[in-house]
C-alpha cells in the first residue's frame, strides 16, 4: 500500500505525521487490497478550522474520499478515520458475506433441502393451474359460486386482479 501525508497551508510536525501514519495501520486490518491511501491536511486560516481528507484507492472498488472539518487537527483525523473505517468495514463485510456460488449450486442445494425436509408449517406448496383471462362478470360469478371472500384472476388485458366481497352485498375490485 502506497501512503502519503500532505500538508496544505500547514507545516506538519512529527507528532501530526506519526498520528496520521497510525491511521494507515488501523485500516490495514480489513484485509482489503488497498492500492494507495493519502491524507491531505489543510489549515483553513480564515475559518480557524482544519480540513482532513482521506483518499483511499481499493482494488475493484471506486476511490473512497472522506473529508472532515474540525477546529482541532487530531479530532479531524479521528473523525475522518472513523468514517473511513466504517466505509471499508461495510465493503469488507459485503465481500465476506457474498459467496461466489454458481446458479447450479444454489438450485441443487435448494432441491436437497426440499427433498430432505418435512413441511414445518401448515403451508404446502401447490402447483398453479393457468386459466384463461376472465372479464369482471365471469370473475364475480366464480366468486359467488365458490363461497370464498375473494378471487384472484387475470383480466383480458393480462393484469392480475382481485375481486372481493364487501359489506352490503357490494364487490371490490383491485
Amino acid at each position: 500500500m502506497n501512503t502519503s501525508i500532505v500538508g496544505r497551508n500547514i507545516d506538519l510536525t512529527e507528532a501530526i505525521k506519526n498520528y496520521a501514519e497510525s491511521a494507515f495501520e488501523s485500516i490495514k486490518k480489513y484485509n482489503l487490497d488497498i492500492i494507495s491511501a493519502n491524507i491531505v491536511i489543510r489549515d483553513n486560516k480564515k475559518g480557524g478550522t482544519f480540513t482532513v481528507e482521506f483518499v483511499i484507492n481499493v482494488k475493484d472498488k471506486h476511490t473512497v474520499v472522506i473529508t472532515q472539518n474540525e477546529k482541532d487537527v487530531y479530532a479531524a483525523i479521528d473523525l475522518a478515520l472513523d468514517r473511513a473505517k466504517k466505509n471499508l468495514r461495510r465493503y469488507a463485510d459485503k465481500l465476506k458475506d457474498h459467496d461466489n456460488e454458481s446458479l447450479k449450486d444454489i438450485i441443487h442445494e435448494g432441491e436437497d433441502k426440499v427433498a430432505d425436509s418435512e413441511p414445518e408449517s401448515e403451508f404446502v406448496p401447490m402447483e398453479l393451474k393457468l386459466y384463461k383471462p376472465l372479464d369482471f362478470d365471469e370473475a364475480k360469478m366464480i366468486l359467488e359460486e365458490s363461497g370464498e371472500n375473494f378471487f384472484v384472476f387475470n383480466d383480458n388485458d393480462g393484469n392480475t386482479r382481485v375481486i372481493c366481497k364487501l359489506d352490503g352485498g357490494k364487490y371490490g375490485l383491485y
